[in-house]
């Protein structure tokens, strides 16, 4: 059973940033084509980001340029750097495989002055 544990959320002014992590386990394969996605209050989920796992990667138009993914296959861990933070970009932030599987329990990130 795979397990997702997100980390690395929490308050920041606008303009600065974060790092999330997210670990990957329970699984005896190695890691998938793995996602960022993210839920405003009162909002559906979106997909922000993605990234294979020969590292090719794929971004929303909102965050193209200011958000950045990456792995570490070897720690099965998944990074969101995030720069350049708005108020819009306030959510719950989730990472999944692709195609999805169970989800965590995801990490509050808040930008506010």
């Amino acid at each position: 059973q795979v397990q997702l544990v997100e980390s690395g959320g929490g308050l920041v002014q606008p303009g600065g940033s974060l790092r999330l992590s997210c670990v990957h386990s329970g699984s005896a394969y190695s890691m998938p084509t793995m996602a960022w996605y993210r839920q405003a209050p009162g909002k559906q989920r979106e997909w922000v980001a993605q990234i294979s796992p020969i590292g090719i990667t794929a971004y929303s138009w909102s965050v193209k340029g200011r958000f950045a993914i990456s792995r570490d296959n070897a720690k099965r861990t998944v990074y969101l750097q995030m720069d350049s933070l708005k108020s819009e970009d306030t959510a719950v932030y989730y990472c999944n495989q692709v195609p999805n599987g169970d989800w965590g329990q995801g990490t509050q990130v808040t930008v506010s002055s």
